[in-house]
């Protein structure tokens, strides 16, 4: 807008600006297609000529030093109305440390990378605990207080519709109670947490190819199966989140107004850490037992049937090996009343757990079902091509 005249014309049509109310009483900016015709009844002829024209539009994101024309386009990312005041944090870092605990540093260098650096690319932020009240939505609208406009509130339905015109150009996207358990969900999910580009799509017009900026932060209350994530997944940070202790209904109000000194103490703080990776941090660095909860959740059922099957032997064997052919792990897992296709058995092997077996047919020691020692195994000796796996193997394939 300029001076104060709310329409604009980008390209060949008409728009106004207006501040829609939102269900929380407040107000978001949304620009509304307008017709020239409406403009001249509304305030005359001449008027048209006072309105500011732009080629087109962009996304420039930027808290320090916006602009909101570049060139001769207009730039859809919102600037953010906090003044940074030098002050006291007492209740946000207090909220920091209760979500990011023993890497709080950590945190506190994701927030800034956010409002300093907003197209470094960040690793997807998942928060999980099945308890209730813990803080993890309380986290969501602190981010949205801080980027305001720039930040929006997804729907698992969202990530599935082919219309994303209304949050492909968000800073932040954030999803309460998040349940992306397909595979294409996940695998569409990590692909824009990397992606430097995309394709924007809105009801009745063409696709447009955009910069592709966005940060995923998500919650749920599934600990197990929030969303899939495979094993050497590195663009995930998992934080269990605990209970909190207590239930203070001001406290966001108290977070809000403590914004502008915590927007002052990121100006001026210095990173704790040094660029490791495209996601910034190392995916040592934000490794979580949270993490390997799930991937071991998200692992074939058949995998995790056999592998403990195979534990179960090196329990009451006391044996740190379990050497088999295929066929020996087949006969187990039958008395186990497991159901399993030999081929996906052998896939498991192959693919997942990546193990040869021996190159030729060797003598080998394996173990069967025998439950009148009180056992319920006993070692036997055999010839075959035969695989070896150790405890330690399964561990670290297996976290």
């Amino acid at each position: 807008m300029t001076d104060g005249i709310p329409y604009m014309r980008v390209g060949t049509t008409m728009y106004k600006q207006v501040n829609q109310p939102v269900v929380n009483g407040g107000f978001t900016k949304r620009l509304i297609p307008w017709t020239a015709s409406a403009i001249k009844v509304d305030h005359g002829n001449d008027y048209l000529s006072h309105v500011p024209k732009y080629d087109g539009f962009c996304t420039m994101p930027s808290h320090i030093d916006y602009q909101p024309v570049v060139g001769s386009f207009l730039n859809l990312y919102q600037p953010i109305d906090h003044v940074p005041v030098k002050g006291e944090i007492p209740h946000i870092e207090s909220l920091i440390r209760h979500i990011f605990g023993e890497q709080y540093d950590l945190g506190v260098d994701y927030l800034q990378l956010l409002y300093m650096n907003p197209v470094q690319k960040l690793p997807i932020l998942l928060l999980v605990s099945e308890e209730r009240n813990t803080g993890k939505t309380t986290f969501l609208n602190f981010l949205k207080a801080i980027f305001q406009e720039n930040a929006t509130f997804n729907t698992n339905e969202d990530f599935r519709s082919q219309f994303n015109a209304d949050w492909a150009g968000k800073l932040l996207i954030v999803v309460d109670e998040v349940l992306l358990s397909r595979r294409e969900d996940s695998e569409r999910l990590k692909n824009l947490s990397t992606a430097k580009t995309y394709k924007v799509e809105a009801k009745g017009k063409d696709r447009m190819e955009v910069q592709f900026f966005a940060k995923f932060v998500l919650c749920s209350n599934n600990e197990l199966y929030p969303v899939i994530i495979d094993k050497e997944e590195t663009r995930y940070w998992v934080r269990k989140v605990a209970h909190l202790e207590s239930d203070d209904t001001s406290f966001i109000d108290k977070l809000k107004a403590e914004i502008p000194a915590f927007i002052y103490y990121l100006q001026h703080r210095k990173l704790a850490t040094d660029q490791q990776s495209r996601m910034w941090f190392s995916p040592k660095a934000i490794h979580t037992e949270a993490l390997d909860k799930i991937i071991r959740n998200n692992r074939p059922r058949l995998e995790v049937d056999m592998s403990e099957v195979i534990f179960d032997i090196m329990d009451k064997m006391t044996v740190t090996s379990v050497q088999f052919c295929l066929e020996d792990l087949m006969t187990l897992l039958t008395f186990a009343h497991v159901k399993a296709e030999k081929s996906l058995v052998r896939k498991i092997l192959k693919d997942y757990w990546k193990l040869s077996p021996a190159p030729n047919a060797l003598t080998y020691t394996t173990y069967v079902n025998d439950y009148s020692q009180g056992v319920g195994y006993r070692s036997k000796s055999a010839v075959g091509r035969f695989y070896t796996v150790t405890r330690e193997t399964i561990r670290n394939l297996c976290p």
